[in-house]
């Protein structure tokens, strides 16, 4: 290993020596990559296209142990760190460049107590190794909607899918988790141990540690749910919205339907001659018995004259990766997002307007319906700030060339200003991207200051900056 230059915090460069470097790697039990290594660009990709970095180095970390040692290397270096999870961030920020990632995603262990209905989770496991683990026993944790997710990054901001209307968030299942703080100190985080940082990583981000291992409460789900798509021709699209957000105002917890507008991919469920043309699709998912989920579903299903109905008892785990095909690695991405008290008449001619306007055949919005038990929490209760918005909306904006990037972006901006006087002003901190940092403090809302004292506490120098940052005040002083 020769002597190598890495980028610092400050934004220079920090020249470690060859000796240094290889004393460093050799107390790993992970291994450490950097540019002229075999497998260092797979290792530097992940999922947002957009996002092409060049770290210094790459530590492939195997434990805990190996998260300390990286934070105290990087940290007596003063050098920049991104931490990587499942890399599916939007933002990007799991990969810096020229500073050191600490890689998270080789440590993937899921252990299950049936009994206790508890999970241990590591910080590099996915989504689908979540569920496939919880479901052999016939249990979950309430997550997201992609399989291919990170459950680190998607914990820490929240965490909402099929699931949260009747089981809550996945932080409000989250009973403990292991910390890395920037000291390269390991602590517990719970109710009762460091409960102030307990109550941060609830929504707070990656701000104030690396977790290296997450205790979950597990619910009885499955193996199978009702779930399914029911497709709508678009030109039909405000008048099916009007009869969802209205079915919706007395839908069970155990129900959760999301919306999805864009052109129709060629499902094989659906008409060939629809393949490409504007669809709005009810995107639908009853974890109660079934024939309960029969009834409940019925007046969503009633809607208009769909081209198609696919909803029926599908395997839980099967229809948490049932919209991955749609979201694989490789593709450039934007997303810009709003919550929603209501949903508005003027926002669903937003969207129609938007979907009428496609800059690209993977372009899409969708909206996700929340609320439910998740929203009962108080807001003071997590960092995570939503508790009162009953719906979420996403524009996603996905294309493959960049000679497509200012058509893309600028679609999903113009969305984004348009309905802004009818969203609640705050955001989910996950579908933030990168150029979002000034909508941070929105974004958490009451919530904001209590969350900077505990950055203070445990970051005051802010080591933990590639996130939707919260700047501490002493590191505010020394800019």
């Amino acid at each position: 290993m020769n002597d190598l230059s890495l980028t610092t915090l400050d934004g220079g460069l920090a020249m470690v020596s060859a000796p240094t470097l290889e004393a460093f790697a050799a107390g790993l039990r992970g291994d450490v990559l950097n540019a002229g290594d075999a497998g260092y660009d797979e290792a530097r990709a992940i999922w947002n296209a957009m996002i092409d970095r060049r770290p210094g180095l790459i530590v492939r970390c195997a434990g805990a142990g190996d998260v300390i040692a990286t934070i105290n290397f990087a940290r007596e270096n003063n050098v920049l760190v991104a931490v990587r999870g499942g890399g599916h961030n939007i933002a990007g920020n799991a990969v810096c460049d020229g500073g050191i990632v600490i890689d998270l995603s080789r440590m993937k262990s899921v252990r299950v107590d049936r009994v206790a209905r508890r999970a241990w989770v590591e910080p590099g496991a996915t989504l689908a190794d979540v569920d496939k683990e919880t479901q052999a026993f016939g249990l979950v944790v309430p997550t997201g909607i992609n399989s291919t997710t990170g459950i680190a990054g998607l914990t820490l901001g929240g965490g909402f899918g099929w699931t949260a209307r009747k089981l809550g968030l996945t932080i409000d299942n989250l009973l403990s988790a292991d910390v890395v703080t920037a000291a390269g100190e390991l602590v517990r985080a719970s109710s009762a141990e460091h409960p102030d940082l307990f109550w941060a990583i609830r929504g707070g981000g990656g701000n104030f540690g690396v977790v290296t291992a997450f205790e979950f409460k597990l619910h009885k789900l499955g193996p199978q749910v009702l779930s399914g798509l029911v497709v709508h021709p678009f030109d039909n699209a405000k008048a099916v919205l009007d009869g969802y957000r209205t079915v919706l105002e007395d839908a069970p917890d155990e129900l959760t339907c999301w919306t999805v507008a864009r052109q129709a991919p060629p499902l094989p469920f659906l008409p060939a001659d629809w393949h490409g043309k504007e669809v709005l699709v009810l995107a639908m998912c009853y974890i109660g018995d079934l024939a309960s989920g029969e009834k409940a579903t019925a007046p969503l299903r009633g809607i208009g004259k769909p081209i198609v109905d696919v909803v029926g008892p599908n395997p839980f785990t099967g229809w948490q990766a049932a919209f991955d095909p749609l979201l694989t690695p490789g593709a450039r991405n934007y997303w810009k997002s709003h919550d929603f008290i209501a949903l508005a008449d003027e926002t669903i001619d937003i969207l129609d307007g938007a979907i009428r306007n496609l800059p690209g055949p993977e372009c899409e919005v969708f909206i996700g319906h929340v609320g439910g038990v998740a929203g009962q929490v108080p807001t003071e209760a997590t960092a995570f700030p939503q508790r009162s918005s009953h719906y979420v909306m996403n524009v996603h904006a996905r294309w493959r060339e960049p000679s497509m990037d200012d058509a893309c972006i600028g679609w999903a901006r113009g969305i984004y200003e348009a309905a802004k006087p009818y969203s609640a002003g705050t955001a989910y901190v996950n579908f933030m991207p990168s150029d979002e940092s000034d909508r941070v403090e929105a974004a958490y809302g009451s919530n904001y200051a209590r969350l900077l004292e505990v950055k203070q506490k445990y970051d005051p120098k802010n080591f933990f900056r590639l996130n939707q940052n919260l700047k501490p005040k002493s590191a505010r002083k020394a800019a």
